[in-house]
């Protein structure tokens, strides 16, 4: 028998199991930690306040999106590896459902800037599609190879950027080297952002806006949650037929 085998025996035959008074304790300690930490993020809310007049609105949608994600297992990376390691796609028809909502409020915000027929989309007061809520960016081989490069990161990291916060939160030390490398990344991309700006084959400057490109709203719209429809159909297919449902 290996050390290893005989170890984990050792700790399990030596496990002490916990009595009724040592649980009670515990749950005991836990609420009280639990109300100290509510205390401290309910003050804290209030001298952000202090500091910012939207600070405690903006504290309050950060502690909700971080429990939010904590609790659901969130992650954008695992949405996109987990249908290839694990044959699970959960998170990938989450992220799904994310994108449509998502979709829904800022076509609202834009199409009340740009108006139904695009009539306001380059005045003097909107320009182009860059100064639309949504940052929508010039698309080109830099987001293929930025993507790319993102991704085989994000896996050996263990998760996005979300997921890297959630689990530095819950004091995973791996998350807490990697956000150190996230920034200088970060640094590294936008000391050479230049460099690839100047390059036409790398970096094309013209946005592609979907209700420009196809004409008007409708056509955008029907592409947009068509697509997301399909992928949503795919990815119940494959989950089902990975886990032996099909």
């Amino acid at each position: 028998m290996s050390d290893t085998n005989t170890s984990a025996i050792r700790r399990t035959t030596t496990r002490v199991k916990e009595t009724p008074e040592q649980r009670a304790r515990k749950q005991k300690i836990q609420l009280t930690a639990g109300i100290i930490l509510v205390v401290i993020l309910v003050l804290l809310g209030l001298y952000i306040q202090t500091q910012n007049p939207k600070g405690a609105y903006i504290w309050l949608i950060g502690l909700g999106f971080g429990y939010t994600l904590q609790r659901s297992r969130f992650c954008f990376t695992a949405s996109m590896r987990d249908p290839v390691l694990t044959g699970s796609t959960e998170l990938t028809k989450a992220v799904i459902i994310a994108l449509a909502l998502a979709s829904v409020g800022y076509m609202a915000l834009q199409m009340k800037l740009t108006g139904v027929d695009l009539k306001n989309l380059g005045t003097d007061a909107l320009k182009d599609a860059t100064k639309l809520p949504g940052h929508v960016r010039a698309v080109g081989v830099h987001t293929i190879i930025g993507g790319f490069i993102f991704g085989i990161g994000a896996v050996i990291a263990g998760g996005c950027a979300s997921g890297t916060f959630m689990r530095m939160g819950e004091g995973f030390v791996q998350q807490w080297i990697a956000i150190i490398f996230f920034i200088a990344g970060s640094v590294i991309g936008m000391v050479i952002l230049p460099y690839v700006q100047a390059n036409p084959i790398l970096y094309q400057n013209n946005p592609i806006y979907l209700p420009q490109l196809l004409g008007g709203w409708v056509p955008a719209i029907i592409v947009q949650f068509g697509l997301l429809f399909v992928l949503y159909v795919f990815a119940d297919w494959y989950g089902k037929k990975k886990a032996g449902e099909l």
